[in-house]
């Protein structure tokens, strides 16, 4: 389990990290969210020991990280790195190294590994000669492939196209299923959404959002509304705590809700009209709350 406590990081003036706290049990996903420069980077090389704390604690399983225990965590940096003129077998075999596995221990991964990532190319194939696509995926393996039980991705899905985006989060999931901690930031909402089990939004180094997903847009009410009706579109505007409208291609309408208690006289309305083929009241998604807390200003 891994435990951040209060953990404060100043840089001058700005305050980077402002005494954020959080839990991730063994075989659980925190996605860690916030506009650039939120502190999302800034807090995994707090956890890594890269960058010292001003104040608050990282503990794995209840004590201090210790050398040894760097070798259980697989990270993913942000900014990318493989060695273009070595091959792909010699560039995880390496890495692996350097997290106390042996040559004898990777080896035999490495075929698994990337047909679990479809890595489109041969084991002895240098980096230099692969897209950049798949160099991502090795540097993805190269994060993975030792089994790490703690799990920092740092923006993982950037550059990635829908289908290696979800041979990634399969990726992760697996690992998860194996009792894994991971954390990991992303600007992808939907895939915030579907595979985290906590969340928690940063804004200018301080927490604003921190809790279960779903418990966190049901926090916000259901304020989101999908209708087809014959309903007229003026009519519907006119509706006191109806905030915004807009008409898809087909001729449903999303409209944003004051609170959740417009749509039942929405319903009402449209109901005298006859058949809705649809009526769909819901709770704002993250990116709806995204830009809502990250376009907020502080008192």
């Amino acid at each position: 389990m891994l435990e951040v406590k209060q953990l404060v990081k100043t840089f001058g003036a700005m305050t980077a990290v402002d005494h954020l706290s959080f839990t991730i049990p063994k075989g659980k996903i925190l996605g860690l969210i916030g506009q650039n420069g939120a502190g999302k980077t800034t807090t995994f090389r707090l956890i890594l020991n890269f960058l010292k704390a001003n104040e608050g604690q990282v503990l794995w399983d209840g004590q201090p990280l210790t050398e040894n225990d760097y070798n259980i965590i697989g990270y993913l940096p942000e900014e990318r790195g493989l060695y273009p003129k070595i091959s792909i077998e010699e560039q995880l075999i390496y890495f692996a190294r350097l997290r106390g596995k042996t040559k004898k221990e990777i080896e035999p991964k490495i075929d698994e590994w990337m047909e679990k990532f479809q890595v489109k190319g041969k084991r002895t194939d240098k980096v230099k000669t692969l897209s950049k696509g798949n160099q991502q995926k090795v540097q993805l393996i190269a994060t993975l492939i030792h089994e790490p039980k703690l799990i920092i991705l740092d923006e993982p899905f950037s550059g990635l196209d829908p289908v290696n985006a979800e041979l990634l989060k399969n990726g992760i999931i697996e690992l998860k299923d194996k009792g894994a901690c991971v954390i990991f930031s992303s600007h992808n909402m939907e895939n915030v959404e579907k595979i985290c089990d906590h969340l928690i939004m940063l804004r200018n180094g301080q927490t604003v959002l921190n809790g279960e997903v779903h418990e966190i847009r049901q926090s916000f009410g259901r304020t989101k509304l999908l209708i087809n009706s014959p309903l007229p579109l003026e009519q519907l505007q006119a509706i006191d705590g109806v905030l915004s409208t807009h008409q898809q291609v087909d001729g449903t309408i999303e409209a944003a809700l004051r609170d959740e208690e417009v749509g039942q006289e929405i319903f009402k309305q449209a109901a005298a009209y006859g058949y809705m083929p649809v009526f769909n009241q819901y709770p704002p998604t993250l990116e709806d709350i995204f830009k809502m807390k990250v376009g907020e200003t502080h008192e």
